[in-house]
């Protein structure tokens, strides 16, 4: 099993680095910079290209918190207010995707109104594109602080129980989703772990996603593909994973990632039929601008 790993925050004079963080903002540059490469690839304009990242980027964070406050901590909001406000905690990655999509997507249709639908799918594919390295690099601050734990387990990828540091933050979880009766017996526990699911994603999304994404890549593909290429290999898997989650909040016996993946999974077909019907791009024809295109 994998060992318990205690990580450290660094002061930086008022304000204090944590390990997640860090793999946000790398996470955050190193989609910065395979964005514009793919923008240069294809012939888009970088400057469009580059502010709708900014928008995406928003609303990314935007969407990230609020969908957690209001989906997986909606009583946080009535005994502290002021949370609401503070948008670095708590965030959830469906929230992100959903603030980012509509951030981009807003950004398109009201300051790059000059494009037709075909070039703004195109834009659109680069952010497909790029989300799940950021995702895989983002997983990697989850896993390092243990940010989304489930049950006890044998499971070979689990992190161990032999710490102590590793039974009292098992022990405070389960205590925390009012399972406290569930933990196994403690003479058991030296043989056992816990599930992270931070950890499993991250590894998922190394293995399989990023170079599936990668091998379909060396073929231009239609404006779209992309986006229901990471829905068809993402969703399932988190749809599963998340029934091993402990603490998160439940409607209806699932967790809102579980229901956001699942409308994504129903909406599939109907996306997909739409992006079928449209032919690969030839460079430069998904968007050729003028002077005061550029500009706007």
């Amino acid at each position: 099993m994998i060992p318990f790993v205690e990580t450290p925050s660094l002061p930086l004079g008022p304000l204090t680095l944590h390990v997640f963080g860090f793999a946000v903002a790398v996470a955050v540059l190193v989609g910065f910079a395979i964005a514009r490469r793919r923008f240069m690839r294809f012939e888009l304009t970088p400057e469009i290209g580059e502010r709708m990242a900014t928008w995406l980027l928003v609303g990314g964070f935007l969407g990230a918190h609020l969908f957690a406050v209001l989906f997986y901590f909606p009583g946080a909001v009535a005994d502290d207010p002021w949370l609401l406000l503070r948008v670095w905690e708590p965030i959830s990655s469906f929230g992100a995707m959903i603030g980012g999509l509509a951030g981009a997507g807003l950004y398109l249709r009201c300051r790059a109104s000059h494009l037709d639908r075909h070039q703004r799918w195109a834009y659109l594919d680069v952010a497909a594109f790029v989300f799940p390295f950021s995702l895989a690099l983002g997983r990697v601050g989850c896993a390092l602080v243990h940010d989304h734990p489930g049950g006890t387990t044998g499971f070979p990828l689990a992190v161990s129980l032999r710490s102590e540091a590793a039974r009292t933050f098992i022990m405070n979880v389960y205590v925390s989703a009012g399972q406290a009766d569930l933990l196994p017996a403690r003479s058991t526990w030296a043989a056992l772990g816990f599930h992270d699911l931070g950890l499993y994603e991250m590894v998922y999304l190394a293995v399989v996603v990023l170079p599936v994404l990668v091998w379909i890549d060396r073929k231009r593909r239609a404006s779209g593909f992309f986006l229901c290429a990471f829905i068809a290999l993402y969703m399932p898997v988190r749809f599963g994973l998340d029934f091993l989650r402990l603490n998160d909040a439940r409607y209806a016996g699932l967790t809102p990632a579980q229901w956001v993946a699942l409308c994504a999974l129903i909406l599939l077909p109907f996306l997909w039929m739409r992006v079928s019907k449209r032919r690969p791009a030839a460079p430069g024809e998904a968007h050729t601008p003028t002077t005061a295109e550029a500009a706007a």
